[in-house]
């Protein structure tokens, strides 16, 4: 097994001009948005990936009807292009090489031709140029008043099988532009952010005689054993505190769900089933939301941690599995068909514990491992359809799902 240690980025921030404090009042009609590129030093191939990755960003926060024309102009001009003179918003930025060698962002933005809003960003090369570009986002977004969509900027860990039991554990943005593989050399699976500031994770590994979680401290590259178990061993959710896990075991034959205290590293047994109990998540009321097979099938149930009276969640379908919580909220993955002779059709749903609300989240294809954002304002999966695979954004609130295509290999499960 080979650890690669990752040095940890972080987007710094260079304030220019104080940004300009301006009330945004919310239209019927969705503003639109143009991009300038007032860069220079960088070749063109670089200048037209910044760009697109802005394009792609400004899409995804679903407040825009964003102008996809590359046009240059000049970053000391007072006002916009006059191909853009009737966009609500211009953007326009200027990136450069910094004598350090490390990547500048100036941006500013432009509403009714009057600049409203400047701020600068510096990163320590332009390999992570999509992390300028997410902070970008997430800046605009706050700007325009609203809801924080801190995800954009946090990082996405998966494994990927690349040949028969050899996987690689890869950390990533959210695009997946920016792919770092952290461990390789094994069959290493179901990783999990192990805390908010996503400097440590834990997986899987099946390389020793027993399924084994461990944990690795990115900073340093430490790697710890944390408790193996015979059959399964997977880390299903981690509290919010990251004090607590959720452990899929199968210590007495089937698998059940425990519940692991990092400190003490004591282990408790929550579920009592014969049969298959699995994917264990956290829920507000001290409850946490689960896959069982007690109908014959799989599907979602709930319970109190400290009570064994369990709870059916979902009363649809009749193959329901790889759920996600996030407060009183589940997402699910259901069949929505079954075809002998071809691929079935796999669908994400959204149900809330407090009502008997059931929204369908998309429509065709093969859709799966459902992850929440921290925040629960989006949803992150993976799509298979038609021979091709990509990652998608769903965002809830503005209804609206985004594709980023797989470059290669198949992703074995995902956290966000």
């Amino acid at each position: 097994m080979k650890i690669v240690v990752l040095f940890v980025m972080m987007v710094s921030l260079v304030f220019g001009s104080d940004a300009t404090i301006e009330v945004v009042k919310k239209a019927e009609n969705t503003p639109s948005i143009a991009v300038e590129d007032a860069s220079t030093m960088y070749d063109d191939q670089f200048k037209l990936r910044f760009f697109k990755a802005l394009i792609a960003d400004l899409n995804v926060l679903s407040i825009f009807n964003v102008d996809r024309h590359y046009r240059v102009s000049s970053f000391d001009a007072r006002e916009p292009l006059f191909d853009n003179k009737d966009m609500n918003y211009v953007l326009r930025y200027k990136s450069f090489l910094a004598d350090d060698g490390k990547l500048i962002v100036q941006t500013k933005l432009f509403r009714n031709q009057e600049e409203v809003f400047a701020k600068n960003y510096r990163v320590s090369t332009k390999d992570i140029y999509m992390f300028v570009s997410h902070a970008i986002a997430y800046d605009l977004n706050e700007f325009m008043g609203m809801p924080s969509i801190s995800w954009i900027k946090k990082k996405v860990i998966f494994s990927r099988v690349v040949a028969p039991k050899k996987s690689e554990i890869v950390i990533a943005d959210y695009t997946l532009a920016y792919q770092y593989t952290i461990l390789k050399d094994g069959f290493n699976l179901f990783p999990k952010w192990a805390n908010k500031e996503q400097n440590a994770f834990y997986f899987t590994t099946f390389d020793a005689k027993k399924p084994t979680l461990k944990y690795v401290d990115i900073r340093t590259g430490k790697l710890q054993k944390i408790i193996d178990s015979d059959g399964m061993m997977i880390c299903s959710d981690v509290s919010s505190d990251g004090k607590k896990l959720l452990l899929t075991m199968a210590r007495k034959g089937q698998p059940d769900i425990y519940m692991y205290d990092v400190a003490t590293k004591r282990y408790r047994r929550l579920t009592f089933y014969s049969g298959i109990d699995v994917n264990g998540q956290f829920m507000n009321g001290n409850r946490i939301a689960f896959i069982s097979s007690r109908l014959g099938y799989p599907n979602v149930f709930s319970k109190r941690m400290d009570t064994n009276e369990v709870e059916q969640m979902v009363y649809y379908g009749r193959n329901n599995s790889a759920c996600s919580a996030w407060g009183d909220y589940i997402v699910y993955k259901a069949r929505e068909s079954s075809n002998a002779f071809s691929q079935n059709t796999f669908n994400l749903h959204l149900i809330s514990t407090k009502t008997d609300f059931i929204r369908r989240l998309t429509a065709t294809g093969v859709n799966e491992f459902p992850r929440f954002s921290r925040d629960g304002d989006a949803i992150l999966f993976i799509k298979n359809y038609k021979q091709e695979s990509a990652i998608g954004i769903i965002r809830l609130h503005h209804n609206k799902n985004y594709l980023f295509p797989l470059k290669y290999g198949r992703v074995q499960s995902l956290d966000w």
